[in-house]
């Protein structure tokens, strides 16, 4: 059968892979793990096609334990059994290494089942995983691992991966001359989405569908590119770390203040066709970013998100890009959000006592007797609609929740409270 360029090319040295130079670069962590000789529990963290089996391909090479490699996306309970009864074998005296792939598809049992093992040196584990671990790992196991973050491949990572796949497919198929414009690379590059297997994939397809001529040359040109890519995929999954990656994103490039970037996320947003979750967040942002400043951004808000409900997309696109144009360069004040929590936390943290009786409800027969209301002021019967009495209960009758953001809006609002009160 004949391998996968991704697999023909996989680097059999730690030199040899492209990127994550934050990891293997010189006297970076995991080089100097691997210089060392002395392998520990690790997590490999990161999208696909970044490099985590290749590294753990090499790290097996290095080492004099019995190599295992499993996939938890079809392995069972019963793969770990089988592992776990060859620890006392002849072949596993110096322990075994477990290279674990998508452990996030195990669950808590099948994941405790190794910990035994790993507590006593007999399985050293490297489990990768395309989800956030702290999310998905049982804590005993992160608690025993390293968690090392792979990242994205750059453009010019992707290309010079390209570059080698090139190389080798051309050693492999001697008798034909490959040629190609360069915008191939770059531009196979731009849709593969820091992916170097989904890049390789498709410099594979184009060299092997592409037809050769008289003369025994293939030439791949961008039109033949272009028909061997996929439409570029975004890494977004709705129940998984890209998701609110991406969320969290938006609304910080909202609350920032910056226009593009706030577009940028919203139509990544739009293009994993996530209308729910785009309408929940303009609308929290416009409270809990603008807020006070420009209180009538949450009519705005709303208006252009119903209309985004009731057209869906593609439509929804353009009342959604006005909310959170309208969001991005409005004045920004948090103080209704922070007035908000500052009572909740003293309600969890204080002994706030009860309401003064003047304010509780007095319509009913009998509330006299109880001195409900008996002594309430009503302020439209007073002077600029205002009487000074208290409020808060008396445990916390110094108790300030709201600070007047420094904006035009609220600067108005302080300043008439100010007037009222001081009348």
């Amino acid at each position: 059968m004949t391998k996968p360029l991704a697999d023909k090319i996989r680097p059999k040295d730690v030199k040899d892979v492209v990127g994550q130079s934050h990891l293997l670069g010189e006297n970076k962590i995991l080089n100097r793990i691997l210089s060392s000789g002395y392998i520990t529990n690790m997590i490999f963290y990161g999208p696909p096609g970044v490099g985590k089996t290749t590294v753990a391909n090499i790290i097996a090479k290095i080492t004099n334990k019995k190599f295992y490699k499993i996939n938890a996306t079809n392995a069972s309970l019963e793969d770990i059994k089988r592992i776990i009864k060859d620890l006392d074998s002849l072949m596993t005296l110096n322990g075994v290494l477990l290279y674990l792939d998508e452990i996030q598809n195990f669950n808590k049992k099948q994941q405790q089942s190794l910990l035994e093992f790993m507590e006593n040196g007999k399985i050293t584990l490297i489990a990768s995983t395309t989800e956030n671990p702290y999310h998905y790992v049982y804590k005993a196991i992160l608690s025993r691992s390293t968690v090392l973050e792979f990242k994205m491949l750059t453009k010019e990572e992707i290309i010079k991966g390209l570059r080698r796949a090139i190389d080798v497919s051309k050693k492999d198929l001697s008798d034909i001359n490959i040629e190609y414009d360069e915008n191939v690379l770059e531009y196979i590059a731009n849709v593969s989405n820091g992916d170097l297997r989904k890049a390789i994939n498709a410099i594979e397809l184009a060299i092997y569908s592409t037809k050769p001529n008289k003369d025994r040359g293939i030439y791949i040109d961008l039109s033949i590119a272009k028909e061997c890519t996929q439409k570029k995929v975004l890494n977004y999954d709705k129940s998984g770390d890209s998701h609110y990656d991406i969320l969290s994103a938006f609304q910080k490039s909202i609350r920032g203040s910056d226009p593009d970037a706030s577009i940028h996320y919203l139509a990544r947003l739009i293009k994993a066709g996530d209308l729910i979750s785009i309408c929940r967040r303009l609308l929290v942002i416009a409270c809990e970013d603008i807020g006070m400043a420009y209180p009538n951004a949450i009519n705005i808000v709303k208006s252009c998100v119903d209309s985004a409900m009731q057209l869906g997309f593609p439509e929804a696109r353009i009342p959604l890009s006005q909310a959170t144009l309208v969001l991005a360069t409005a004045p920004k004040s948090n103080s209704a959000y922070m007035a908000i929590d500052l009572a909740l936390n003293d309600l969890d943290s204080k002994d706030v006592g009860d309401i003064p009786i003047y304010l509780k409800d007095s319509h009913y027969s009998g509330a006299n007797k109880l001195g409900r209301g008996v002594d309430y002021k009503y302020p439209h019967s007073y002077k600029n609609n205002y009487v000074k009495q208290q409020y808060l209960p008396e445990n916390i009758k110094n108790a300030e929740y709201y600070i007047p953001g420094k904006n035009k809006m609220e600067q108005k609002v302080e300043n008439y409270l100010r007037y009222i009160k001081n009348y």
